[in-house]
């Protein structure tokens, strides 16, 4: 059974701030909470777009 642990702390704050930062940019309205609102398509805009920076900035680091 897989289970998300917190490896690093400080991580889990940062991508939450990306997260919003990301969905400010998108202009998809995320708030804290509860957003079953969104459509997929909004939801996986902000994931995506999240997943794609962090390989980037993985990728500069080498």
């Amino acid at each position: 059974m897989a289970r998300n642990r917190v490896v690093v702390p400080e991580a889990k704050n940062a991508l939450n701030n990306m997260k919003y930062e990301v969905a400010k940019e998108l202009g998809v309205n995320l708030k804290q909470g509860y957003n079953g609102d969104l459509t997929s398509k909004q939801a996986g805009s902000v994931g995506g777009e999240m997943v794609k920076r962090l390989i980037n900035q993985a990728r500069g680091s080498q």
